[in-house]
C-alpha cells in the first residue's frame, strides 16, 4: 500500500479500480505540521490528465503495470489494431482517443511495447525515438543564412513535420515522439 508521502513522480498507484500514473507532486505544508501532496495524475487507460490532492492518512494500491511485446497492424475509422508479436490471432483493438497524438508514428507491422493492466491491454508506449522515411519534400529555398531554415516533409506515416532545409525526399529522420520533433539524419537516400 502506498501513503499520500510515497506520491512521487512515476509511481503508479490505482484510483476509482484505474491505473494512474503520477507526473508530477509537490508537497505543501499547512499549519500545525500537516502536510498535502497536489499532484497531477494520468489515467493510464483514457490518457487524461487531472489535479488531485491528497491528504494524510489516505492509502492507494499499487498498480500492476506489465509491458508486452505488440505489432501494430493498421487502423480504420479511428480504431487501431494490434496483435502480440508472436501470436497474430490475438488481436485487440484501441480507440485513437486512448493512445493520444503518438497514434502520428505508428507503422504498420512495428513491433512496440503494449501497457497491460490486469490481463487487459490498456495502451500502447512508444519508444522516445523512431524512424521514419520521408516521402514527399519540397525543395530546399536559400534564405537568410544567419539563421538556420526548414521546410515541412511528409513522412510514412501520413504525419507532416519541420525539418532542415537538406532533407531530401526518400531519405530517413529520427523523431522524438514525445515533443513531435526532427532529431537527426539517420540515413541519406
Amino acid at each position: 500500500m502506498l501513503s499520500h508521502n510515497d506520491l512521487k513522480k512515476g509511481i503508479r498507484l490505482i484510483l476509482d479500480d484505474q491505473p494512474y500514473e503520477v507526473l508530477d507532486s509537490s508537497f505543501v505544508f499547512k499549519g500545525r505540521g500537516s502536510s498535502i501532496v497536489q499532484t497531477k495524475i494520468k489515467n493510464l487507460i483514457t490518457g487524461n490528465v487531472i489535479s488531485k490532492t491528497f491528504h494524510p492518512g489516505e492509502e492507494f494500491e499499487i498498480a500492476e503495470i506489465e509491458k508486452i511485446k505488440v505489432k501494430f497492424l493498421y487502423f480504420h475509422r479511428d480504431k487501431f489494431f494490434f496483435s502480440k508479436e508472436n501470436n497474430s490471432s490475438a488481436r485487440f483493438e484501441l480507440p485513437k482517443e486512448t493512445i493520444g497524438e503518438s497514434v502520428i508514428f505508428l507503422k504498420p507491422n512495428e513491433i512496440i511495447e503494449g501497457v497491460q493492466f490486469q490481463s487487459k491491454i490498456i495502451n500502447i508506449s512508444l519508444p522516445i525515438k523512431v524512424q521514419l522515411k520521408v516521402i514527399e519534400a519540397p525543395p530546399g529555398v536559400k534564405g537568410d543564412r544567419a539563421q538556420g531554415g526548414t521546410k515541412t516533409v511528409k513522412l510514412e506515416t501520413g504525419d507532416n513535420i519541420n525539418v532542415p532545409l537538406f532533407i531530401k525526399e526518400g531519405d530517413i529522420i529520427e523523431v522524438n515522439t514525445e515533443k513531435g520533433e526532427y532529431v537527426r539524419r539517420v540515413e541519406e537516400r
